[in-house]
């Protein structure tokens, strides 16, 4: 049997997963490049069995699921992948199995981003190197606004470090309670009120067809240009066009961004030339404690298939053991 581990950029699957506990004649094998282009894609795994993708980093489409006979086994972090196509793997019998993580690194990684683009650590310290000291002059957080879309795990957690900073919390969903939001120490207001009054937008949304481009240029015209937009959910939960438009016209102060429409985003991308905006390359997730949760979560689940027994299958309410294509 041949596994493949793919998209891991930092090269640590291999210390970071006891692999050995898989049993003798398992092959695994390694990839730290992306490929994004279908054929390619194919030409690689066309004799593996089992594929593990990292989290939404390579889509698995109907048209590669169907080139791909030898597959028996799909697996990705996290107990979910809106990248995955879970009815095509269903009528190809492949069964499509999760891993949870550990930490909060998507909480953290949220106030890093904020605190660093308010206080300008970024940019301050690349200036220091280039030999300039001292050049901005930051924002403090107590008694600013924090306008939280969504306050779901996520966002209940960052609300909760927002009101240790002494600051004004607001809230916004499409389902969100005025209950719920008393819960996590916010205020329910409407959209238009959110994008009005907050100094910081952060999102914290599944990406759905009710929120893909949630964030246009309608709400992004109601922000104040003092105001800041932090984005560590699904990129195209924003409108990438009308952000770029907003931040090049300097309307509204910055933006923190750990997700794009495409990644890895390409070098010729227009954001990586946009001002007042800190680049982060998907980090949310990217923890030694999580990777560790992943990876551990992937190898049960091969010992688990191996033994006919599979677990955490997220399309097992359609599909059963008898159809999976590797007990045929």
């Amino acid at each position: 049997m041949k596994l493949a581990v793919l998209d891991d950029y930092q090269g640590t699957a291999k210390d970071l997963g006891d692999w050995s506990q898989l049993s003798p004649g398992t092959d695994v094998e390694f990839f730290q490049d992306h490929i994004a282009d279908e054929d390619k894609l194919v030409e690689r795994l066309k004799d593996f069995d089992m594929v593990m993708g990292m989290r939404e980093r390579t889509p698995f489409t109907r048209s590669i699921l169907s080139r791909l006979p030898k597959l028996k086994l799909l697996m990705t972090t996290g107990l979910r992948n809106a990248s995955f196509d879970m009815e095509a793997a269903t009528d190809l019998g492949i069964p499509v199995c999760g891993a949870g993580g550990s930490g909060e690194g998507p909480t953290e990684l949220t106030w890093g981003l904020i605190i660093s683009l308010l206080r300008h650590i970024h940019e301050e310290d690349q200036r220091s190197r280039d030999g300039t000291w001292g050049t901005t002059v930051g924002v403090g957080l107590k008694g600013k606004t924090l306008g939280l879309i969504g306050l779901g795990h996520i966002g209940s957690l960052v609300a909760r470090v927002g009101a240790a900073f002494d600051m004004n919390i607001i809230a916004w969903s499409q389902n969100l309670t005025a209950e719920r939001a008393k819960e996590c120490q916010a205020t329910l207001v409407d959209k238009q009120t959110l994008f009005k009054e907050a100094d910081i937008v952060s999102v914290h949304l599944v990406l759905s067809d009710r929120s893909r481009g949630l964030v246009g240029a309608p709400e992004l015209a109601l922000m104040k240009p003092t105001a800041y937009l932090v984005n560590i959910s699904r990129g195209p939960i924003v409108d990438e066009k009308a952000l770029i438009d907003v931040l090049e016209r300097k309307g509204i102060a910055g933006a923190a961004l750990d997700t794009f429409d495409i990644e890895p985003l390409p070098l010729s991308h227009p954001l990586f030339k946009t001002p007042n905006t800190l680049i982060c390359p998907h980090l949310g997730y990217v923890t030694e404690e999580s990777y560790r949760a992943f990876y551990s979560g992937i190898i049960e689940n091969v010992r688990a298939f191996a033994s006919g027994e599979p677990v955490r299958v997220i399309n097992s309410d359609v599909l059963t053991s008898s159809q999976f294509r590797g007990y045929g």
